[in-house]
């Protein structure tokens, strides 16, 4: 099972990942595209690489708009390692 990060450590992590912010059990981020096939292009290969590291986001899209919400189930629904590993992921496939 994963360990939960500080409120300090993931205050430390979100310093290399612009935009994240952390609140009530979660990191988050809203991503912005020019139009909803972007949108929907980004979320799946988001798909791929969450599948690829067994660990699923909560994705929430309105039209060019993609809401992405980490936390891990096994830790309680808290922010660990891996919502960070998958943060930077997800950061990778925006840039």
């Amino acid at each position: 099972m994963a360990e939960p990060l500080s409120d300090n450590k993931i205050a430390d992590e979100l310093g290399s990942l612009p935009g994240w912010e952390h609140a009530n059990d979660k990191i988050s981020k809203e991503f912005s595209f020019d139009n909803f096939r972007d949108a929907v292009a980004f979320i799946n290969r988001i798909a791929f690489e969450a599948e690829e590291q067994v660990h699923h986001p909560e994705i929430f899209n309105v039209y060019n708009t993609v809401n992405i919400s980490l936390s891990t189930h096994d830790a309680g629904g808290k922010v660990t390692g891996k919502d960070i590993t998958l943060a930077k992921t997800i950061e990778s496939l925006y840039n």
